[in-house]
């Protein structure tokens, strides 16, 4: 556990594997936040592999604290059926800390709906019945900012605002279309302004920055990490995305996951783009403030 005053946080899956780590990539996103004593699982992707990358990284997922949803979808939260086999296994076999308070679960509570692509029913959201989770987990669903932590709150439902990131649905939750509602980041608060962790910034990353600078009453951002949702994005959004990054003057833009490689060229032609994947280890000290 990281108890010095700075966040450690490392990718657990991406899509790409951070050069010469071994590790496994797959189409979805985890992240591991280590912060002010506690240890907060972001997202916990579409299989096993993050639970294999944290084994081969030495790092024990038996100790987190709590789980963070960026919201419902299959590449995000399918992850949490093995996370929630191995705290079974983990409680059945142990002959210590069985008092261990459970982990917290945040999201937003869209996150745990029904989600499917029209006309397939194939589900693309969270399988797990609210009872199982609530069995596991300590269930904290709110459309409100949580604080999780002194320096860390997971941000809830994001006001959509930017005009070049117009809201379009995706699908359905249950019975009505599917604008994420849901989706959501973690603000962190640190020596040198803010990084955002979202795992794909379907509410935008603009609404996402410009929310996460209102609930933290800081204009500074020194960092965001995560998938920003450019998949062959339109002109306007690309170039609106560009110019609303170039304003805060970042210190690094570690874009992966939903970010497709023409994206990637852009950004990076504009911005310090970063190199990113499953285990890459990033280190932040904290504000005193």
């Amino acid at each position: 556990m990281n108890k010095d005053s700075s966040v450690i946080i490392t990718i657990l899956v991406d899509n790409n594997t951070y050069i010469d780590q071994y590790l496994l990539g797959e189409p979805g996103f985890s992240a591991l936040v280590e912060i002010d004593g506690l240890i907060v699982l972001f997202d916990a992707g579409y299989s096993d592999v993050f639970l294999h990358n944290a084994e081969k990284m030495k790092i024990d997922l038996r100790a987190i604290d709590g789980v963070a949803l960026s919201h419902g979808h299959l590449d995000h939260t399918w992850g949490l059926e093995p996370l929630m086999r191995l705290f079974a296994e983990t409680e059945f076999h142990a002959q210590t800390d069985t008092d261990r308070p459970r982990p917290f679960l945040i999201a937003h509570p869209g996150a745990l709906t029904e989600k499917h692509i029209i006309p397939s029913p194939r589900q693309i959201g969270n399988l797990i019945s609210i009872h199982s989770l609530e069995a596991m987990f300590d269930l904290r669903l709110s459309r409100e900012p949580q604080q999780i932590s002194k320096h860390m709150t997971f941000l809830g439902e994001i006001p959509r605002v930017t005009p070049f990131e117009p809201a379009r649905p995706l699908g359905m939750s249950g019975s009505q279309p599917d604008y994420l509602l849901d989706d959501s980041a973690l603000a962190i608060r640190t020596a040198e302004g803010l990084v955002i962790l979202t795992g794909c910034s379907h509410a935008g990353i603009g609404n996402i920055i410009t929310y996460a600078q209102q609930v933290m009453n800081e204009q500074r951002v020194v960092d965001i990490i995560g998938g920003l949702h450019l998949l062959n994005p339109a002109p306007e959004k690309m170039q609106g995305t560009i110019d609303l990054l170039k304003g805060l003057r970042l210190h690094a833009l570690h874009a992966c996951h939903c970010t497709d490689l023409s994206a990637k060229l852009s950004l990076g032609a504009a911005l310090p783009l970063k190199e990113v994947g499953s285990g890459l280890r990033l280190k932040f000290q904290l504000s005193d403030a």
